[in-house]
């Protein structure tokens, strides 16, 4: 099988790349860094307008303090989650499971300002802890965080914003004895491309590396 995929290996050059239909660059290139987390991120703006929004941008910052960033493209649109996190300071993150994926999909429709995705999808907002911006409550990890740095990216004016990790609700099984979470356990999904959301199956964990021994499986 390996094979038969090397003999069908085929380059592409940036001139390639450039010259390819817009949408079908978009796809090509957003599918290049592999599976991706992809998440639903609750807003709202100081009128109370909730905003709901699916987004597979989000990374791991640092743990101490605990710091997750996301990216957004360049406002020369309306971006109602960017602007309410601008406005408010406060978002959650929260991740999908196979019971709402299609419904998290759905929230990438360009829906007016006046217009809640909870009550387009049909997903259900919730608020907890006196806790700014809404949760969804099909989702079995909730993360509520508050902005702490907005960047601009030179090269293409994407916009990367960090924030402080203020909260998690999680299923307790899912926690390891290490601190490790099992998102399977939790039914997290992952996606790929800008459409295609995939379930996962655990290959191995291993031990921590160093140099002077070979990492073994701590299954």
């Amino acid at each position: 099988m390996g094979e038969t995929i090397t003999h069908k290996l085929k380059a592409f050059s940036l001139a390639q790349i450039l010259e390819m239909e817009s949408r079908f660059r978009a796809q090509f290139i957003n599918s290049l860094g592999g599976f991706k987390s992809v998440c639903l991120v609750g807003t709202q703006n100081k009128s109370g307008l909730s905003n709901l929004a699916i987004f597979n941008s989000v990374m791991h910052i640092g743990s101490h303090p605990p710091l997750m960033g996301l990216l957004f493209r360049p406002d020369v649109v309306e971006r109602h989650t960017l602007e309410n996190i601008l406005e408010t300071h406060f978002y959650t993150i929260n991740h999908l499971n196979e019971t709402i994926y299609k419904q998290a999909h759905q929230t990438a429709a360009r829906y007016n300002r006046t217009i809640s995705e909870f009550d387009a999808t049909g997903l259900t907002r919730f608020y907890k802890s006196d806790f700014f911006a809404p949760f969804v409550k099909e989702s079995t990890i909730q993360i509520g965080l508050e902005f702490k740095e907005k960047t601009v990216i030179k090269s293409n004016q994407t916009i990367l914003l960090i924030g402080e990790v203020k909260q998690v609700t999680l299923p307790k099984k899912c926690i390891k004895e290490d601190g490790f979470l099992d998102l399977e356990l939790a039914k997290t999904i992952t996606c790929s491309g800008l459409d295609s959301y995939h379930n996962t199956k655990i290959i191995d964990r291993l031990s921590y590396a160093k140099p002077d021994k070979l990492s073994t499986s701590i299954l």
